[in-house]
């Protein structure tokens, strides 16, 4: 069976003007974040349609089945089954956008919040850069060997989303499943699956609203979509 997660941004905040770090501070989507939002929704449900008979066609079900083609492996199932999110409102009102052509109501799911960057939270990047220019140089060359003062590192981020994550999985074999979350996760997730070195978390543009989508094949995971 394919399982399919669908792995989201939420849209763009209010008081977006400057590039800050939010981090864990709690901001509502902004009018342009909720129509950001709503596109990506349309944007699921076309790739769901379109995949969900294609995977019939794939070269994959060559490489990861152990025999000719088990249609029956294969998952065609047109709609999404469940949608998770982060626990904060920017991501809940996006998971329940992207909820809401199923009848879902979207699991909120506080370990997929975003990174706590602490002593950093809502500064700006010029002001991260004029007050702590060692530090903001030595993030952004090495995000897993360095974390802001006060805040999560990589790895601790790491270790709270991925088990939730492999649970959601294991639940949900064979299905549609989105989840909605922030940038730094996303990134964290990706690198994770795709077996990339955490150090390269920035090599990874996660724009507001992103739909990226990774089926679970029976070997390894596959990405389908990056930062659509």
């Amino acid at each position: 069976m394919i399982t399919t997660i669908y792995l989201v941004r939420h849209g763009e905040t209010e008081g977006n003007g400057a590039h800050r770090y939010k981090g864990s501070i709690d901001l509502p989507l902004s009018e342009k974040g909720i129509q950001q939002v709503k596109r990506s929704a349309g944007l699921i449900r076309g790739c769901i349609e379109k995949m969900s008979s294609s995977k019939y066609l794939t070269y994959l079900k060559d490489i990861h089945s152990s025999s000719e083609a088990d249609s029956s492996a294969i998952q065609t199932s047109s709609r999404l089954e469940a949608v998770y999110c982060s626990n904060l409102s920017r991501a809940v009102r996006s998971a329940e956008i992207i909820a809401e052509p199923y009848g879902l109501q979207p699991v909120e799911t506080p370990d997929f919040r975003e990174r706590n960057f602490g002593m950093w939270e809502g500064m700006t990047f010029k002001e991260i850069k004029e007050k702590c220019p060692e530090e903001f140089a030595s993030w952004a060359d090495n995000p897993l060997k360095y974390s802001p003062s006060g805040g999560e590192s990589t790895i601790e981020v790491k270790n709270r989303i991925i088990p939730p994550l492999n649970r959601i999985l294991s639940d949900h074999k064979g299905e549609n499943i989105a989840v909605v979350a922030h940038g730094g996760v996303n990134r964290i997730i990706l690198c994770h699956f795709l077996g990339i070195p955490l150090e390269n978390i920035f090599r990874i543009e996660q724009d507001y609203a992103a739909v990226n989508i990774i089926e679970f094949w029976e070997k390894y995971p596959v990405l389908k979509l990056l930062n659509g």
